[in-house]
């Protein structure tokens, strides 16, 4: 069985979810890290040169693929937006960061690495919130909010909620 860790863009997803892994001496592999590994470019060089509906194909393929194999499992902040992925991820604990638009703009920057977000980052945040949050709790097991956490406090939380 996976623990798949899911939220927002900049909710914490990467350094959550290997802590988590360490913490609970899992495995850990975040989706999109191995989808830029296997087709060895970046994310944003994909959406250019290939198109979003390219990566998504590719994203719904490594999720299924890693969530079967079990440990914790990082996904894209769009993994939810996928029929396939949200069917796969029942009888999985399914952990959900929160994270407010403020923070997550803050943690974001003007980081041009999400293609997602380029142009107004903020309101391009609200946007893809508004859109995947009703996904993240229907599919959520766990809910944490992130806001004004440190990744140590956020794991033992997640660790107490999953014992």
């Amino acid at each position: 069985m996976a623990i798949a860790v899911v939220g927002a863009p900049a909710s914490g997803k990467s350094s959550v979810g290997r802590r988590l892994a360490q913490s609970l001496d899992l495995p850990f592999v975040d989706v999109d890290h191995e989808i830029e590994h296997r087709s060895g470019k970046s994310i944003p060089e994909m959406f250019a040169d290939e198109g979003e509906a390219h990566f998504r194909t590719l994203e719904r393929e490594v999720t299924l693929e890693l969530l079967d194999r079990g440990g914790v499992v990082s996904l894209g902040g769009g993994a939810v937006l996928n029929p396939d992925i949200r069917a796969a991820l029942v009888g999985h604990d399914v952990v959900w960061l929160q994270v407010s638009v403020t923070h997550a703009t803050r943690r974001v920057g003007m980081n041009v690495m999400r293609p997602l977000l380029l142009g107004d980052v903020r309101a391009n945040l609200q946007r893809l919130m508004d859109e995947r949050e009703p996904l993240y709790r229907e599919l959520a097991t766990v809910t944490i909010d992130t806001n004004k956490r440190r990744v140590d406090d956020i794991v033992a939380q997640i660790t107490e909620r999953l014992t």
